[in-house]
């Protein structure tokens, strides 16, 4: 047998008496109907519950890394659930006031923020600068030579420590394009410096040591790692960062935010850091509270070697297996709970070879054109990540709950591929 594994669905899905996969109340199938393919649907309740997880695990000043997915419906549920808001660019800093979330509810990162981001933000009076580089101390004094505001700001050390995840993904070791190095002494070079500059207002500390890492004991390495310097900086704050893995194809397992929370509260504890710690989840808020709905438009059977099934998704919807070769499991809506007996490879209609989406996709049999075909955990890094590539529209959004869907971004139209086209 291999039935899709219910724990990789939303928390609000059920199998309806047909058979069918329904999430929030409602047939996803009719959610396919109505709004088109391919389409993310998430489930609100869950959105919102692991919110309050990860402000019950770390306490006011948690934030959510918008990266992993943001719209404007998105930045006000965060908010409304009492998380801080990460923000990785002037574009996501634009959508989180577009959303009514105020601006000291925000924490601006990046490794390579310009003066406009940084004069924005600044204006803005967002409530932490997270500075990644010595350049960005002196664009900051810059600045603050002309219009004398002085930010609240926390230091990215990156503390030297190699999380066990994707080198695409790892952030926090010696070799590393973010940050403040530890053991070379350009952490500590850092924090004099904005201690006597007039420009910024040290307030903390942040690492970050990668994404999609599934063993909280890395946390514990980087706190250890961090502990001597934290004590001797003796500053008010240190953020953990995000990074903690979600379980995306059968067979893995992840901590919970929960767990996450209590390892590092622990760590931190015990290497007597008496910092306000917080944290930046992003994908263990959104991940697992989305699917991914597609329409099967081609079948082609090459005899003796595979099975392809191409739908109309692929790169523009969810890049992350061609970037990292990341899995996904696949099932069939309309028969949520059928033995998946057949192997295809599920691919998009784009002019790559290398547009597939799940290498070995597990699906039941008589899979057919005009059939629909769905992918779990797609609600992290898939729309965020996604593109126009061969100009195609970016797919909607919909949030369901409690027997309603609301539409949260639309599908994109030929006329918004032309919008800023000025040929």
């Amino acid at each position: 047998m291999s039935v899709l594994p219910r724990h990789l669905l939303p928390d609000a899905a059920e199998v309806g008496p047909e058979g069918e996969l329904r999430i929030g109340g409602l047939d996803v199938r009719a959610l396919a109907d109505e709004f088109g393919t391919p389409l993310f649907v998430y489930d609100e309740a869950q959105l919102r519950a692991r919110c309050r997880e990860a402000v019950q695990a770390f306490g006011d000043g948690v934030a959510y890394a918008t990266k992993a997915f943001l719209c404007r419906a998105m930045a006000r549920l965060a908010h409304e659930e009492g998380m801080h808001l990460d923000v990785a660019s002037g574009g996501e800093l634009t959508v989180a006031l577009a959303a009514g979330v105020p601006a000291e509810r925000l924490v601006l990162h990046g490794n390579n923020k310009s003066d406009e981001e940084l004069r924005s933000a600044r204006a803005a009076g967002v409530g932490r600068i997270v500075v990644d580089s010595f350049d960005e101390l002196h664009r900051l004094e810059s600045l603050h030579a002309a219009d004398g505001i002085v930010p609240r700001v926390l230091l990215r050390i990156t503390p030297g420590v190699e999380a066990h995840t994707h080198e695409f993904v790892m952030t926090g070791q010696d070799d590393s394009k973010f940050g403040f190095g530890l053991k070379v002494g350009d952490a500590a070079a850092a924090v004099d410096r904005a201690r006597a500059s007039a420009a910024v207002e040290l307030v903390g500390l942040h690492a970050h040591i990668g994404s999609q890492v599934f063993v909280a004991g890395f946390f514990e390495q980087a706190v250890e790692a961090l502990a001597p310097f934290v004590r001797e900086c003796a500053l008010p704050e240190l953020s953990i960062g995000g990074g903690i893995g979600v379980a995306y194809v059968e067979g893995e397992e992840a901590p919970s935010i929960a767990e996450w929370g209590a390892v590092v509260r622990a760590a931190c504890e015990a290497a007597g850091i008496e910092a306000r710690v917080s944290a930046e989840p992003g994908r263990s808020i959104a991940a697992a509270a989305a699917i991914t709905i597609y329409r099967v438009g081609t079948v082609k059977e090459v005899p003796g070697i595979r099975t392809f099934v191409a739908c109309d998704g692929g790169f523009v919807d969810n890049p992350r297996p061609a970037l990292y070769g990341s899995g996904y499991e696949t099932f069939d809506p309309a028969r949520v709970e059928a033995d998946r007996t057949e192997v295809v490879r599920l691919v998009g209609k784009h002019c790559e070879s290398g547009d597939v989406l799940v290498s070995e996709a597990k699906v039941p049999p008589g899979l057919a054109v005009g059939d629909l075909i769905a992918t779990p955990v797609t609600g992290a890094y898939g729309r965020s990540m996604g593109s126009n590539y061969n100009l195609l529209p970016r797919p909607a959004v919909v949030f369901v709950r409690d027997g309603r869907a609301r539409l949260v971004i639309r599908r994109e139209t030929d006329e918004d591929l032309l919008a800023t086209d000025v040929g």
